[in-house]
């Protein structure tokens, strides 16, 4: 099976502007941002989308939880908020079939979302 693009900018493949990376997952900006601050926070583990994640890797879910965190505080947005979002399926609008998070923040975000 061909690697996802998120594939390609853990494994370095494809350059991207990397805010944040560890053994379990790589965050970097996105290239079409839909506030001041839109990050992906990507697990290098490959989990098409979060419906299909597994018990084992309950582990690797959490640690994204808890990165998101650190990573809101280091940009500077997690004092004023910001929202998580992760797209399930074509429906909700997931494009790249690989979990990702994104960490969205910098401005007032309203509610209901899209």
């Amino acid at each position: 099976m061909e690697k996802t693009l998120f594939e390609k900018i853990c494994e370095g493949e494809i350059p991207a502007d990397i805010v944040y990376q560890d053994d379990l997952c790589v965050c970097f900006k996105d290239i079409s941002p839909q506030a001041p601050v839109h990050l992906l926070l990507v697990p290098r583990q490959v989990i098409t989308r979060i419906a299909l994640a597994q018990e084992d890797q309950a582990c690797l879910l959490g640690h994204l939880m808890l990165k998101a965190g650190e990573i809101a505080r280091l940009v500077g947005i997690a004092d004023s908020g910001f929202r998580l979002v992760i797209n399930n399926g074509p429906d909700a609008g997931e494009v790249v079939p690989h979990l990702h998070i994104h960490i969205l923040g910098g401005r007032h975000l309203g509610w209901p979302p899209g």
